[in-house]
């Protein structure tokens, strides 16, 4: 049997306020709230009080409106497209919504839904555009939550794009009836227009709107090269979520987890390309050319990478690949693993009087017969983040206490940053090779070594020292029993 629809006691309507008088009763903090909201409009605000506080005057001074310093009469009311009763006071506002009902002016009083002929709504404004949420007075804090929820899905350029479209809305209706509207309306909210209004470029977004008019043919594809972040999902930039909500694809890596993936479109392609360590399902000029067959075909796509896209995701080799195929693209940063490792241990990654510099680096850079640059700034004072080097850390560690580096520098390093299976681990240099006999270390590890990780918080960290003391252990026995 089919679930019973719940029904609204107060249906939702935009009311025409273009030039009309909105007034208020009241001088206090309610009254304020009121003129803030209203004067998001395009109304005239009355605003009637002989006790205006300070900040309600700084409004009225502030915005234009008009100040009745005057005893409330009904009078004052005469002519006004909405009534606000925010006095305080329950007499005077019980007054004022008799006084409106009687005018035929439709009343709102504060925190008394039994004199109101309607609720105002916590309001998301993108004008033109507006989503008023209201819960007919029952949670207005709710309301006010879902607002901040649905203003942070919202670009900030949505307006600019709306008031776009309004200008192309009598040469759309040129356009067949049926695909041919349709496929040019979501191509102008979702292709080359809304990605030039998005950039600023407002004179670009009026050509490429004309463009889609006069071709009346698909949008080009466009790729994003987004940041995922280092896994948890509220660190994920509001920009790349959006970009996720619109996408027709989604290539991913495996170290982005599911749950950012799942943020995406519903019925969005995905499409995993592996790279993981020794295990990569497709080779970088796969991905290459993966991406722009993606953006020939037309789609909207968003590669989605661990962490941020430009530091040691290769993003270098797929920008050349799409500007080489003339394929429309933008890079989204995401929180470098380094930064929430970091936050993991409330470290500071630059200290005053003991680091000025902060290296990012691959454990793997220590390759070949000659020190590199970065491991002499590390003898020098420099923080240094190591990218992917749990395989290599007796390297990295021998290498650096070789170059000069003191083996007491201090080490910090974290499995699984940000997420809520992080581990975390603190020692020095010369407990870092314990590292590389770690089988229980699954996931992606970040390693900090330098001064200034002395000022972390170790409270809830586990010592290297004694996964050193237990290998060296395992190593003696296994020796007697050879």
């Amino acid at each position: 049997m089919p679930q019973a629809i719940a029904k609204l006691n107060a249906f939702p309507v935009f009311m025409r306020v273009e030039g009309e008088a909105v007034a208020i009763v009241g001088g206090g903090e309610a009254a304020l709230a009121k003129a803030r909201l209203v004067g998001q409009s395009s109304a005239v605000l009355r605003i009637i009080t002989q006790a205006p506080e300070a900040e309600l005057l700084a409004f009225i001074a502030a915005t234009g409106a008009i100040h009745i310093d005057a005893a409330y009469e009904a009078a004052h009311l005469e002519g006004a497209a909405l009534v606000f009763a925010a006095s305080g006071e329950e007499v005077l506002d019980r007054r004022v919504a008799e006084d409106a009902r009687r005018l035929g002016i439709p009343v709102n009083a504060v925190d008394r839904p039994e004199l109101c002929d309607f609720f105002t709504p916590a309001l998301v404004n993108r004008a033109p555009v507006a989503i008023a949420i209201g819960t007919e007075g029952a949670g207005p804090v709710l309301a006010q939550m879902l607002r901040g929820r649905i203003d942070r899905m919202l670009s900030p350029s949505l307006g600019a794009l709306a008031t776009l479209a309004a200008s192309f809305r009598g040469a759309a209706e040129r356009l067949p009836n049926g695909t041919g509207r349709r496929r040019f309306w979501r191509d102008f909210f979702a292709g080359a227009p809304a990605r030039a209004v998005e950039a600023g470029e407002l004179s670009q977004a009026h050509d490429a709107a004309v463009e889609l008019l006069v071709s009346n043919a698909p949008s080009s594809g466009h790729i994003a090269l987004v940041g995922a972040g280092p896994g948890a999902e509220d660190l994920l930039t509001l920009r790349a979520h959006r970009l996720l909500m619109e996408a027709d694809v989604i290539v991913h890596d495996a170290l982005v987890p599911e749950a950012i993936v799942a943020m995406g479109r519903r019925d969005a392609e995905r499409l995993p390309v592996g790279k993981r360590k020794g295990c990569h399902s497709k080779s970088q000029e796969e991905i290459n050319a993966l991406l722009v067959e993606l953006g020939r075909e037309g789609k909207r796509v968003v590669r989605l990478k661990s962490g941020d896209p430009l530091v040691f995701g290769r993003a270098g080799e797929e920008m050349a690949a799409l500007r080489d195929a003339g394929i429309a693209y933008e890079v989204v940063p995401g929180v470098t693993a380094a930064f929430a490792a970091a936050a993991d241990f409330e470290l500071p990654l630059t200290l005053r009087g003991v680091s000025s510099s902060l290296v990012f680096t691959t454990g793997h850079d220590l390759k070949g017969n000659s020190l590199p640059d970065w491991a002499k700034l590390a003898i020098s004072g420099a923080t240094v983040a190591v990218y992917m080097g749990r395989s290599v850390a007796a390297e990295v560690a021998g290498r650096l206490i070789e170059a000069g580096l003191s083996p007491d520098t201090a080490v910090a390093v974290v499995e699984n940053a940000s997420l809520g299976t992080r581990r975390r681990f603190h020692g020095t240099l010369a407990d870092l090779p314990s590292l590389e006999a770690r089988a229980d270390l699954t996931g992606p590890v970040m390693t900090i070594i330098g001064d200034a990780v002395a000022g972390a918080n170790f409270d809830r960290s586990e010592p290297l020292a004694a996964h050193r003391h237990e290998d060296t252990a395992s190593v003696a026995a296994e020796g007697v029993e050879q």
